[in-house]
């Protein structure tokens, strides 16, 4: 086991374009590291440089103590697992799990030891004389991880190794995934574009756009204090709601304007974010996640008129445990360069408001009592002490003072 490294590694095709952009990343001793990101961000690229499945044009990358640039991947002691599974079709489970040991020579009783501990952690004992095209998917991904594992490697490395799989094999092999990169305690890098998985697999998560890394945390870290515009919009199913306002004083205070209706901005919000005050009387983007909207028919007491928007439904969702409620209301979108990449990654870029529209659509996540109906007026209580606020020109949280 050990720990990787990439410090300013960057990737320059031949005609020009950067992939990656002056990459710092480390994945500690036996951490699970996620990296995320659109499609063509270079997620997958990083990735290939620390296999040595694709040459690095500058910096380095390390693995343990060594500087591993220019060693070829065979030898980096890594075992990578990717979407398409890469099973050879002629060999039965056994041979598949065991085909990289027989390579490097081992005696037939160790290859024997290893394929039998990884088929019993991987519930394949019952499958090991079958070829590739007797298993379902889960079981082909299973027999790519156990092909990793007998290995031994100092780090797997995982290509959206879920990408091919039905939502519910999706779940079971993630669960199945993350128990099992902690038993083994081994160092994981794993690229996906599924902001779920990122967040339920990582330790940490990192987020990449345009080549560019935009942050790395813990998963709640990451959800609760975005550092910028996309980050914020990437991580979060339903997304975070984004519009624009303009921070007003108001009664010793601060309140938010969002259209005709106002949001009054907690003292302790306030003191979180001290750079919020210098954005007195100009633009910022407000984000409200949907879960921060709340029905405020189901409060036992009213909410305060400064902690609720009214907004139309348009459309409900029930989705069991919980109901969607996307809603109109009367206040611009936020459209910026980030928003409309996060609508293009989502498939929805036909869907980017009118910078000059005067409506927002928003989600909120309701409790699945709600009474808001399609056509509805719906009275939104907001979490206003959880509330995101953006600066409309670089996109960069209103945090710190600077």
């Amino acid at each position: 086991m050990a720990d990787v490294v990439m410090d300013g590694v960057g990737k320059v095709y031949a005609d020009g374009t950067r992939a990656v952009d002056a990459l710092d990343l480390s994945v500690a001793h036996g951490e699970f590291l996620v990296l995320v990101g659109p499609s063509g961000c270079g997620k997958t690229t990083a990735l290939r440089m620390v296999a040595g499945l694709e040459d690095i044009s500058e910096g380095t990358v390390r693995i343990g103590d060594r500087v591993v640039n220019r060693v070829p991947s065979r030898d980096r002691d890594v075992a990578m697992v990717f979407q398409s599974y890469a099973l050879y079709p002629h060999l039965n489970v056994r041979d598949n799990i065991g085909f990289g040991l027989r390579l490097r020579k081992l005696p037939k009783a160790e290859i024997h030891k290893r394929v039998a501990e990884a088929a019993r952690t991987l519930g394949l004992e019952e499958h090991l004389s079958r070829k590739p095209r007797q298993l379902s998917g889960g079981q082909r991904q299973r027999v790519a991880m156990g092909r990793a594992i007998v290995r031994e490697p100092q780090a797997f490395l995982m290509d959206e190794p879920l990408s091919n799989l039905d939502a519910k094999l999706r779940v079971q092999m993630r669960a199945q995934i993350a128990r099992l990169t902690r038993e083994l305690g081994v160092t994981t890098l794993y690229v996906t574009h599924d902001q779920v998985e990122a967040m339920t697999l990582g330790d940490r998560v990192a987020v990449m756009r345009k080549g560019v890394l935009q942050q790395v945390a813990p998963p709640q870290e990451l959800y609760d204090r975005p550092v910028n515009l996309f980050v914020a919009g990437f991580i979060g199913s339903p997304a975070m709601n984004l519009l624009s306002g303009r921070l007003e004083a108001a009664d010793g205070g601060f309140a938010v304007r969002l259209g005709d209706q106002r949001l009054a901005v907690p003292e302790q919000l306030l003191a979180d974010r001290p750079a919020l005050r210098a954005y007195a009387d100009q633009p910022v983007i407000v984000g409200i996640r949907p879960e921060d909207l709340h029905d405020a028919a189901d409060d036992t007491a009213p909410a305060p008129d400064d902690a609720v928007l009214r907004a139309e439904a348009d459309l409900v969702e029930s989705m069991g445990s919980e109901v969607h409620v996307h809603v109109r209301l009367a206040a611009p979108p936020a459209v910026t360069a980030d928003v409309q990449e996060l609508a293009a990654d989502a498939g929805d870029a036909d869907q980017v408001p009118d910078p000059g529209a005067g409506t927002s659509e928003l989600v909120a996540r309701l409790g699945p009592r709600t009474r808001v109906r399609d056509g509805d007026t719906a009275l939104l209580r907001v979490a206003t002490d959880r509330m995101h606020f953006f600066d409309p020109a670089t996109g960069l949280s209103v945090r710190e003072e600077t």
